[in-house]
């Protein structure tokens, strides 16, 4: 039964080659512990993350070696293959689509489409078969410190098309597709992996807001549902993960759904807020949940499953109705990987670039000339990752403006009235455990309104989410150039400098080429 069991577990690992460049021990076990969960335990699949594509390859071709049932190779690819591993194609944010769709929903309807695509046609190339994608949520709480940038906008008559899109695009190829988060984490100010956030709307409110992308996702043949660790006190007493009214009844029932529900990850401590890990995957299939995704110790969760069933806490009817929907789903997806994979097509770069031009925004006065010399003052939320080679680095850098990069800690004990002339540029987007943002936005606040007052500052560029660039936007005096990108990867950089620094755009690609 063990094995059965194990069949229902996904565990992560890295995607890396050698163990010393393991990113997260507490997750990602060593390779020879990886191969005993897969080899001797028989877990259903495991998720990625880190590594080059061509790491990935031979990691999903070893990995598929070792299993006695094909295996699940999972990856949280929302911005394409290229979010995760070098080499893929890094599409915007999802919400750069919402910015279209605005103007032009059925253009918008058409990138998620090809976003959907090229996402599954890599990742099959890869041995990736399961997307974890798309996000299914409303974003409409601005205040939203995980999922923001990542949903497709903060309306459900937007939201709802462009993930069916989505799927529709990645089901194309016979890799398994997932709306997430059930029944919905975009109207929380909390973030799942660190607390347990509360819903407190009535079920009213859930089907006009909240359920509507989901069933635009179902309709369209999303293979799985992912569950949030979210508590919606109006629906049960029970988180959704675990709540057989919110997974039996609306889900399935009302909502009609038939394929698999997988939970978010086991580890995140709105998970274990309100009991012991195990316990919670018990509860979770009880529920009717169908996967259990990364348990902090998948040895000891399939142990406490199969005690459920040993008891007659949890029934054996229950494990193989579970397992009738992993093996359909194992059916439907193909083990993949190429011999020497292709990635990148040259219309889905041209898709990214033209999906980044018609996303920014920017704002340059009449006149405005830029002074000769200054600093690039490069802002991010956590420690400084932009090399030299970066666009946003290298760009100002060619005409005179060397860069002065910070986190926020170190911004506020900056001495800003000693700088040269300020081209400020912001890095900010929600990610999961960074928790609250409030303080991030604050010193970022303080430190405009100081520039302005000193007459110091030349120009703002903010790189990643509308949460960030709107509490600054008051602060600027008419005069003051700005600009916005949502994506952050160095085409979206040296895409939104265009329009602000014409000319070194155009030198520092005469210095590259």
């Amino acid at each position: 039964m063990a094995q059965q069991v194990a069949q229902l577990v996904v565990v992560r690992a890295s995607g890396h080659s050698y163990d010393r460049q393991i990113g997260y021990p507490q997750w990602e076990p060593p390779t020879a512990h990886l191969r005993y969960l897969v080899q001797e335990l028989g877990v259903g699949g495991v998720l990625l993350l880190g590594g080059s594509a061509l790491e990935i390859h031979a990691r999903t071709q070893q990995l598929q070696s070792w299993a006695e049932v094909p295996l699940w190779i999972a990856a949280d690819v929302e911005e394409g293959v290229g979010q995760r591993f070098a080499g893929g194609v890094w599409w915007p944010p999802p919400m750069a689509l919402a910015e279209i769709a605005a103007q032009d929903l059925p253009a918008a309807c058409r990138f998620a489409q090809h976003m959907g695509e090229c996402t599954a046609r890599e990742a099959l190339a890869l041995g990736v078969n399961w997307l974890l994608a798309p996000v299914a949520d409303v974003n409409n709480n601005p205040h939203n410190p995980v999922i923001d940038v990542r949903a497709f906008g903060d309306r459900p008559e937007v939201v709802a098309p462009l993930v069916a899109h989505f799927v529709q695009g990645a089901r194309t190829h016979p890799v398994l597709t997932t709306a997430k988060h059930f029944p919905g984490h975009g109207d929380t100010a909390t973030d799942s992996h660190l607390a347990l956030p509360v819903l407190p709307f009535p079920p009213e409110r859930f089907a006009a807001l909240e359920f509507p992308p989901f069933q635009a996702a179902i309709a369209a043949g999303t293979d799985a549902v992912m569950t949030a660790h979210v508590l919606a006190p109006q629906w049960d007493t029970a988180i959704a993960t675990a709540s057989p009214v919110l997974v039996t009844d609306v889900l399935r029932h009302q909502l009609g759904f038939t394929g698999l529900v997988v939970t978010d990850a086991l580890v995140m401590a709105g998970a274990t807020a309100r009991a012991p890990a195990a316990d919670l995957a018990v509860a979770a299939l009880q529920a009717g949940v169908d996967v259990l995704l990364m348990p902090a110790d998948p040895v000891a969760t399939i142990r406490a499953v199969v005690v459920a069933i040993e008891a007659g806490t949890l029934s054996y009817g229950r494990l193989v109705e579970a397992l009738n929907r992993v093996w359909a789903a194992k059916t439907r997806m193909a083990i993949g990987g190429e011999d020497f994979p292709s990635l990148g097509e040259p219309a889905d770069w041209q898709a990214v670039e033209t999906l980044l031009t018609r996303s920014n925004r920017h704002f340059v006065p009449p006149g405005w000339t830029r002074p000769a010399t200054g600093v690039n003052l490069v802002v991010v939320e956590a420690a400084p990752l932009l090399e030299g080679r970066s666009p946003a680095v290298s760009i100002p850098a060619a005409v005179g403006w060397p860069p002065l990069l910070v986190n926020h800690h170190s911004l506020a004990h900056l001495n800003l009235e000693t700088l040269p002339p300020v081209f400020l540029q912001v890095f900010g987007r929600g990610h999961p455990f960074r928790g609250d943002r409030a303080p991030y936005l604050k010193t970022l606040q303080a430190t405009v309104q100081t520039l302005v007052c000193h007459q110091k500052l030349s120009a703002l560029m903010v790189h990643g989410s509308p949460q960030v660039l709107t509490p600054l936007l008051p602060l600027l005096p008419d005069t003051c150039p700005w600009g916005f990108s949502y994506g952050q990867q160095p085409a979206a950089q040296a895409i939104a400098l265009g329009p602000l620094w014409a000319e070194a755009t155009a030198s520092a690609h005469a210095f590259t080429d």
